[in-house]
Parts: C-alpha cells; structure tokens; sequence
C-alpha cells in the first residue's frame, strides 16, 4: 500500500465518529494504571472487564430507540422485569437456566414491542409511553416478586456470569461477539440500513419506500431485547435475581451510548464508540475506588462527562453545518449569473452514520 493511501486511512480514521472517545479510553487507563498500583491487577482487569460487558448490554438497549429519533425511559424497568422472570421461572418453578433465560428475553422483547406499537400507532412521543411503561413495568416487577430477592439460582447459570474463558471473563465474549454481530447488521443489511434512514431522515425515508414505522416498531423490539438480556445477565453476576435490578441503568444507558457516539437525533451509531464509552464508564468508577477518592461525587462525574460529551457534539455537527454552507456559497460563486439563476440550494442531509 503507498504512502499516500496509509496517510488517506489515517486521516479518516482520525476523522471518524468515534475517535476522541477511543482517545480519551485510552488515556484514562494510562492515567489510572499509573496512578495506582493496584489498577492494572489481574483481579481488578477481570472486574473491569466484567462489569463493562453489562454496561455494554445496557447501553445497546438504550442506543437501539435512539437510533431512530427516540429513546426508551423504561430500559431499567424491562431489565428488572426479565430479572424477575428467570429468578421465579428457574427458582421458583424449577425450570432450566436456558429456557428460563430465553423466556426472560422473549418478556423484555414483548415488552419492547408494546413500546414500539404505542409509539408508532397511536402517534405518542417516546419519553411519554416509556415512562408510564417504566411505572407499569416496576409495579409488575414488586407485584409478582412483593420486593423479595430470588436467590436460589443454580451454580450451573452464575457461571455464565461469574466464570472465564482464555482468562476473560465469558461476558465479555458474548459482549464482543454481539458488538461484531450488530456492526455487520447494520453495515451491510437492508434490514440495518433501512433503521439507520428512519434515524437520519424519517420524512426522506417514507417517501423513499421505508416502512418507518415498523422500523421504530423494531428498534423498540430490539432495545427491550437487549434490556431482557442485560437483565438475565446481570443476574448471572449477582447470582440472584433482585427486584431493583435496573433501577440504576438509566444514566448508564444514556452516558454509555452517548458518549460512544449514537447521535440523539438518530441516524447515527458506532459500536466501537460504544465499547470506548462503557471502558470510560467502569474506569470512572473503579478508578475512583481505588484513588480512594469521594465517590458520592460519582454521579456528579457522570453526569458532568454526558453533558460535555452532549456538547461538543452540538458543536461538531454545528461546525459541519456550517462548514457544509460555506462550501455551497463558495461553489455558488464560482458559477455565473446566468447559470446561477433559479437555481436552489439543496437541502443539507445528514449522512448515515454507522461504525464497527
């Protein structure tokens, strides 16, 4: 490859959606690794990894409803209520793990779908319906459960959430894996870019034959799945299916997302982004216990990083707008009076944007 080609690879990889979260990732741990000595134990790298797989899963349910223009307020709660049902299903009943977890999923994808039909049919702005549903969700989650743990859960399935595989821990396999399997959905399937037009440009995509509706309808679908599955994999983890499981994933969900790149007004996701926001995420919190330092202040730090992170991309994709404009006045001049007559500016559309 010539010199002129590695340096038009870099310059676009420099260019890319995600590079300043991968940036700062990488010199958070650098930081954190140096700070203290304790860091960079195997003990505290499989935590790390550990707790990063999750956050991944809770931040993909979240990205998934804002890919398309919306977002869901009931993440936790679906996340709670799959909890609830693979903790009675497998301790309780006496079911299998396996069909217990898959009936966990399926309850957090139907959960999804009722979500994506009030939305799509009745016309209702995503927070309103996720919001009752969250409070509907909850109040299912303490009816059945009457706010007890269920903590008869077999070693076979905490396993899944508590074993290794080539010294990582098995989450952070599947987590990878889904991270791969999503980045092909979306790159190189209709299915993937027909969610990513809805996003960009839901007028543009109607008119150009997308069926947008049931678009939403499924980015709904896939966002309480993914919400189903963190649910039955932090159970996993904890080794009991606790009812308020999920009642923190709401700053999660939105700051992992955010920061890894899904734009807010749709159209726009970046898988890789998402792993970098969710290392910036655990490297927060688990730096902060090792620094010894005030972690009351935890959330404060959080919510500080989302806000900056809201606002530098305002300023980026303002920058673009108008950098886009400039480009246009400057080619607008370079042509005559003559040619230039009735001629309209083309409307500026947001490109669709997706990232391994």
């Amino acid at each position: 490859m010539s010199t002129a080609a590695n340096t038009l690879k870099i310059k676009s990889l420099l260019k890319g959606r995600n590079t300043g979260t991968i940036l700062a990732a990488l010199l958070l741990f650098v930081a954190f690794a140096v700070a203290t000595d304790s860091f960079l134990t195997a003990f505290n790298i499989f935590n790390i990894s550990r707790t990063l797989s999750l956050y991944v899963f809770i931040a993909l349910s979240q990205a998934m409803a804002i890919l398309v223009g919306g977002l869901n307020i009931s993440a936790g709660a679906i996340g709670g209520l799959a909890t609830i049902t693979i903790g009675h299903l497998v301790a309780n009943a006496g079911w299998n793990p396996v069909f217990g977890s898959l009936a966990a999923i399926t309850i957090g994808s139907a959960a999804g779908f009722i979500n994506g039909v009030l939305i799509t049919k009745l016309k209702l702005h995503s927070f309103i319906v996720t919001l009752a549903t969250s409070f509907l969700f909850t109040g299912i989650v303490y009816g059945i459960s009457r706010g007890y743990p269920y903590t008869n859960i077999p070693e076979s399935f905490t396993a899944l959430g508590r074993g290794r595989f080539l010294e990582a821990p098995i989450l952070f396999w599947i987590m990878l894996a889904t991270l791969l399997i999503n980045g092909w959905l979306f790159k190189y399937t209709v299915f993937g870019r027909h969610l990513l037009a809805t996003g960009g440009n839901l007028e543009a995509a109607r008119l150009s034959g997308v069926p947008t509706d049931r678009m939403i309808t499924w980015a709904n679908v896939l966002s309480g799945f993914y919400a189903g599955l963190a649910g039955v994999l932090w159970t996993a983890r904890m080794g009991s299916a606790q009812p308020a499981t999920g009642q923190s994933w709401l700053l999660i969900s939105f700051a992992v997302a955010v920061i890894g790149g899904t734009a807010l007004n749709g159209g726009a996701i970046s898988f890789s982004g998402i792993f970098a926001g969710g290392v910036i995420m655990v490297l927060i919190k688990n730096g902060l216990i090792l620094l010894e330092a005030n972690v009351y202040f935890e959330q404060a730090f959080l919510g500080a990083i989302v806000l900056i992170t809201v606002s530098l991309g305002s300023v980026r994709d303002l920058f673009r707008e108008a950098m886009h404009r400039a480009r246009l006045r400057k080619s607008q001049q370079s042509i005559s009076p003559s040619q230039s007559t009735n001629r309209a500016e083309p409307p500026h559309t947001k490109p669709l944007e997706v990232e391994g």
